[in-house]
């Protein structure tokens, strides 16, 4: 059976329309919208017809701006950082901005790299969540997703599984949400990526958005998270 491919965001059934999206947001209590990391967390990506020419995370910023008009927004990411890179150069100037919700990059450029070293991988990205962790911020990431595929490795793929490994128990660790898009649907539509056959263009973006609403809109279900809700609107780690 041959499945139709959305042409447009209205007719995309992993889209979520903007006022949907703020009723799932309604009682969000984040104030300070930190992102950090690479061209993945920027939202980079080619355009796609019939959809809104906006990485990810502005779609997010947006949605959580129709709930509370006065949000803080600060995008630090940077094209082709490593973790290491986004440490040095991108920690401090966070820090400053004080986020109470933080998304922390996946290490998709740590593992470009002729022989990556994954122990050394796990410590640097450890050492980006625990200075995550210190700001008192709601943290969040995403595992890549399986299209993002760099041909001249012949075990990309296996690389892919295991930073999304160390994406998942860090994140366990560190009580971060994890918007998991390794085996979502989308990876199998033929116009996700950009013309680079890295990035998600607009269409994959506008998906991944409404991916991270709905599991942030699931922990605001949560107990701790309603605790949060009926008092300060921040987290005591």
């Amino acid at each position: 059976m041959t499945v139709a491919i959305p042409t447009a965001e209205e007719t995309d059934p992993f889209c979520l329309p903007p006022l949907e999206a703020a009723a799932l947001l309604f009682d969000a209590p984040w104030q300070r919208f930190g992102v950090i990391g690479d061209s993945l967390s920027a939202g980079t990506g080619d355009p796609s017809p019939g959809y809104a020419t906006l990485g990810w995370a502005d779609r997010v910023a947006d949605v959580l701006r129709r709930v509370r008009p006065d949000l803080a927004y600060l995008n630090t990411a940077q094209d082709g950082a490593t973790t290491m890179e986004t440490l040095r150069r991108q920690a401090d100037r966070m820090r400053e901005f004080a986020p109470d919700l933080l998304h922390l990059p996946s290490g998709a450029n740590d593992i470009v790299r002729r022989t990556p070293d994954f122990d050394e991988i796990e410590q640097i990205m450890r050492d980006m969540y625990r200075m995550a962790a210190s700001t008192g911020a709601e943290l969040a990431t995403f595992t890549l997703g399986k299209a993002y595929v760099v041909p001249v490795f012949p075990d990309w793929r296996d690389r892919v599984r295991r930073v999304n490994d160390i994406t998942r128990a860090l994140a366990a660790e560190y009580d971060a949400t994890v918007i998991d898009m390794y085996d979502h649907p989308i990876n199998d539509r033929p116009n996700l990526l950009s013309a680079d056959g890295i990035h998600f263009a607009a269409a994959g973006q506008a998906v991944l958005a409404a991916e991270v609403v709905k599991q942030l809109a699931h922990l605001l279900g949560t107990p701790a998270m309603r605790a949060v809700q009926d008092g300060p609107h921040r987290l005591d780690y």
